[in-house]
Order: structure tokens, then C-alpha cells, then sequence
């Protein structure tokens, strides 16, 4: 591809972390470091809508490459914050918002890598006709929102893995030429968070509880409660009650999808009190694989989180609330990994025999993480930014022929 080296870098691009809270962040970070590392003649900044998300990429790419990156902030005007706070209790207002007032400086940007689609109303409803959009995804769960319309707009798709890659193809959001499998960028974001950290002054075994915040599918507004309480009742084992990061971040939670709207009730104060359960509501560690990566046992629902502790194969356990009928569904393909309760009347003993019964999930652990990741002789981070380049090299070698052409 040297052909097109020179045209590269007159291509500016643009990193945008544009969420109230930090979880896609490890999605597109280390990208982001693959790049700078390999590609030093891109022009390249980070544009993110709060410090926390800015504080966090600076960590995954060292001082060195901080000093070599641009970051832009991007700010809400001072009148609409009162009113943007009320609307985001129930909606993404804050982040249209902020698309909508920094256009001046997006404007300024060829191509933007972002982890969401949100993003795309800067070219569908704002004008911003010339942007090119690279998605990175969050995630690699089985959820139907792996499916959104929105991944055909578009102009070039980072894809996990074989799951994935097939069900973008079979509904047509990509095509031949705008996609590459790159498998899951965030395990080279967290290489260093250490299995087993000490959470507890025992050597008990850690279950994690992770409920997605979705009113339809998550098991916290019909079970969470009891399933605290099972485990307050049960001190020999030791819990982390680490939920989506987006649960605690709003009182009401809705899905367009499931026409669900629910009410999140707040923890009472007597888990926080009891000494076998660690409680984490949305600080980073619930989203760097810490909590992933040291418990024993995973207690959970439809939340991708399951695959990023599956890679470590260790036992399952899934909360069905909803009375799906998931059995062949392939939007519960994680629940094939370990046993589904209805209920939470056998939960403990669930989880006692959790141990003892897993190599009889193993052979579907197995399949659902080598369906879900593709893996490289090197970082998947590096395969990713590769494709990236190849990407906009083929961009700019066009734009150079349509100029020349005029």
C-alpha cells in the first residue's frame, strides 16, 4: 500500500468519547495507542464530553503518546445544563446536545472513530455531509441491539468475530469492503488488572452479580433485591454487586426496542454494610474487567460483560425475568454457558454446585467465546488500527482522484 502513504495524513481524524460515563472508553483506546504507534504521520485528536473519559484514555496511552495527541473538550452551553440534566434522567440529552453545539469544531474533522451511533447525527440531522464513520462497537454480546439498523450508515465497521460478522451480513449492514474482523480491542486495554484482587479478608468464592440496565431483559427490577438478600444470608460467600455502569445512573430506564419503561428503586443501606458483599456502582474498575477478571463465578443476565469473564472459562450462572424462551435463540447464545434459573429460590445452591457442574458447560464456553472473538497472531488493537489505515488510505487515494478529475 505505499502507493497511497503520502496521501494519508491529510486526513484528520477524530476520537470521540461523547457518554456521561466511562464504559466505552477500553473499546476504542487502544486503537487510539495502535495508531499513534504505528501510523505517527496521522493527525489525530481526542474529543471527549467529560475529564473522566479524558483521564482514562490518557492512562491507556502512556505520557509519551499524550504529548504527541490533541484533546479537545467538549462542553454543553452553560443555559442548557439545568434542563439537560431533567431530560437525561430518561434520555441521551446530553450527548445530542453536545454534538449540537460543538459542531463548529467537528466540522473541522475528515473521519471519526466512536464506539456508538449516536454520533451519526452529525452527518443525518446536522449537515456535516463530508464525515466518514468508523465504528468500533462496545461489546460482544448476543442482544439484539447487535443488529441496529444504524451499522449500515456506516462507511467502515470494526467486527469482533464470527457472531457478529455473520449477523451484520445476513441483515446487510455491511457489505464486502467496509468491515474487517479485528476481534476485541479491550483485552489489550486492561492486560494489567490482576485476577484476584482482595476485596474481601477471606478466601471465599467471589460470585459477581452484573444486571444490565434494559427495563425488559435485566434481572435487577424483578430479582436484584432478592438476590442481595440470598447472599447476605449466605456470609461463606463473597459478592460483588457490580452492575452496569449505566443502572445507577438514571431512576427511570427505557427501551424503545421492548416499549419498557421502569423504575430503578435505590439499594437499601443494609448491602452496603454487609462484610461479603462489595458494592461498586460505576467507578472504572467495574469496567476494566477488574471485577471480571477476580471473581470465581458470574451471576448475570444479558450484559456482554459475560464474555469479557469468559475469558478465563469459569462457571455461569443467568437470571431469566423476563420468561424468555431462550433455549435456540441466538440473542441468549451466553446462556447455553451455564445453568438458567426462573427464580431466585435455588440461587445459592446454584451457585454451591456451580463448581462441580461446570465441565459440563465447558464444550458451550468454548463455542460461544470462539464464536464471539477472533483472535491474531498479534493485538487485536493492532489488527484493528491496520485496518483503519487501510481504510483511510483508500480514502484519501480516492479523494485525490476525484480532485483530479475535476
Amino acid at each position: 500500500m505505499a502507493e497511497y502513504a503520502d496521501a494519508v495524513p491529510s486526513l484528520k481524524i477524530g476520537f470521540i468519547y461523547n457518554h456521561e460515563v466511562p464504559h466505552q472508553v477500553a473499546h476504542t483506546a487502544p486503537i487510539l495507542k495502535e495508531l499513534l504507534l504505528r501510523y505517527p504521520e496521522l493527525d489525530i485528536d481526542v474529543l471527549a464530553s467529560t475529564e473522566e473519559q479524558t483521564q482514562l484514555v490518557k492512562s491507556g496511552l502512556g505520557p509519551e503518546l499524550v504529548k504527541k495527541t490533541g484533546f479537545i473538550d467538549l462542553e454543553v452551553g452553560k443555559a442548557d445544563r439545568g434542563v439537560l440534566k431533567a431530560a437525561n434522567a430518561v434520555a441521551p440529552a446530553r450527548r445530542i446536545a453536545i454534538l449540537k453545539n460543538n459542531l463548529d469544531i467537528f466540522r473541522k474533522y475528515d473521519v471519526f472513530v466512536v464506539p456508538e451511533s449516536t454520533s451519526l447525527i452529525l452527518k443525518s440531522q446536522f449537515g456535516l455531509d463530508h464525515l466518514k464513520f468508523i465504528l468500533t462497537h462496545h461489546g460482544a454480546g448476543d442482544r439484539s441491539v447487535t443488529e441496529k439498523e444504524s451499522i449500515r450508515d456506516f462507511d467502515f465497521v470494526l467486527v469482533p468475530g464470527e457472531k457478529l460478522k455473520k449477523r451484520h451480513l445476513e441483515r446487510g449492514l455491511i457489505r464486502k469492503g467496509n468491515y474487517a474482523v479485528c476481534g476485541y480491542p479491550k483485552f489489550d486495554f486492561v492486560p494489567h488488572t490482576p485476577a484476584n484482587m482482595n476485596f474481601f479478608e477471606n478466601d471465599n468464592p467471589i460470585v459477581i452479580y452484573n444486571p444490565h440496565f434494559d427495563p425488559h431483559l435485566s434481572s435487577w427490577y424483578e430479582m436484584g433485591t432478592d438476590v442481595l438478600e440470598a447472599f447476605l444470608n449466605a456470609p461463606d460467600i463473597n459478592l460483588i454487586f457490580a452492575p452496569h455502569i449505566m443502572l445507577f445512573q438514571r431512576k427511570l430506564h427505557t427501551s424503545v426496542e421492548h416499549k419498557r419503561v421502569k423504575y430503578r428503586k435505590s439499594l437499601p443501606k443494609r448491602f452496603h454494610e454487609a462484610p461479603n458483599i462489595h458494592i461498586d456502582l460505576g467507578s472504572t474498575k467495574s469496567v476494566d474487567m477488574t471485577y471480571t477478571r477476580s471473581a470465581d463465578i458470574y451471576l448475570g443476565d444479558v450484559s456482554s460483560q459475560v464474555y469479557e469473564f469468559l475469558e478465563r472459562r469459569r462457571p455461569t450462572v443467568f437470571l431469566n425475568s423476563h420468561e424468555a424462551d431462550w433455549a435456540g435463540n441466538p440473542f441468549y447464545m451466553s446462556w447455553t454457558t451455564g445453568p438458567v434459573l426462573n427464580g431466585v429460590e435455588n440461587l445459592i445452591e446454584t451457585i454451591r454446585e456451580a463448581e462441580a457442574t461446570h465441565d459440563k458447560y465447558l464444550p458451550a464456553q468454548n463455542f460461544a467465546f470462539e464464536e464471539t472473538f477472533e483472535f491474531f497472531d498479534g493485538k487485536a488493537s493492532a489488527v484493528a488500527a491496520d485496518s483503519i489505515a487501510e481504510f483511510l488510505k483508500y480514502q484519501s487515494c480516492a479523494e485525490v482522484e476525484l480532485e483530479a478529475a475535476e
